[in-house]
This record gives structure tokens, C-alpha cells and sequence, in this order.
């Protein structure tokens, strides 16, 4: 009996260890500065910090904000009320924008191709 629950404890580490590698792998894809459009289609540079802060420059303001991987996509809740979705799509990334009080479920106000710098 004391056998097998080791066996199911080693199991459960293991697993454990798995997701936790596997979650952090995930979330080191959307690590780093993205180069995304507003909803005018200018550019704007946004830098996703592995302290799960984001932060990027908008026109002559910068906007501060939180992000976390969600369903294999980055999901960034900005100061400004705004949230971005950035999600692989194929071989190239997408970016969603929701306006304020709008739920990821609703139709985005702007898509536009996200680009990773390198």
C-alpha cells in the first residue's frame, strides 16, 4: 500500500512539474516587444515583461498595464481600460483590441497582424 502511493505521489510531482514548465514556455512565445496597431492603424511598441507587467508607447503617451497567457494567447489588460489579445494564428500572430468594458468575447473593435521584434 505505502509502494503504491508513493508511485501515485512521484506521479502526481511529475505532473505537476509538466504544467508548470509547459505554462511557462507558453508564456516565454509572447514575452518581449511587439510591434501592434491602434485602432487608426498606427504602430505602437508594446513590451510584455516576464514580471507579468506591460507597458508601451502610444503617440507621445505611454500606457502601463498587466498581461498573462490565457488559452495559448497573451491577454494584456491596459491602465486605459482597453484590453489586447495577441494570439498565433497559423504561421503569424493577431492582435484583438477590446474597448473599454467590452468582454473578450465580444467582437473586437480592431484586428490587425501583431509582429514580434526580434
Amino acid at each position: 500500500m505505502a509502494t503504491r502511493f508513493n508511485k501515485v505521489s512521484v506521479l502526481l510531482a511529475v505532473i505537476a512539474l509538466f504544467i508548470g514548465f509547459a505554462g511557462n514556455a507558453l508564456a516565454g512565445d509572447y514575452e518581449g516587444k511587439w510591434i501592434l496597431n491602434d485602432t487608426n492603424g498606427a504602430p505602437f511598441e508594446a513590451t510584455l515583461s516576464k514580471d507579468g507587467t506591460a507597458s508601451g508607447t502610444h503617440k507621445d503617451a505611454m500606457k502601463h498595464g498587466t498581461w498573462k497567457e490565457e488559452d495559448g494567447a497573451a491577454v494584456i489588460h491596459w491602465n486605459t481600460g482597453w484590453t489586447t489579445r495577441i494570439a498565433k494564428q497559423g504561421n503569424k500572430y493577431v492582435k484583438s483590441a477590446f474597448k473599454p468594458g467590452a468582454s473578450l468575447q465580444d467582437t473586437p473593435t480592431n484586428t490587425s497582424e501583431a509582429r514580434k521584434k526580434k
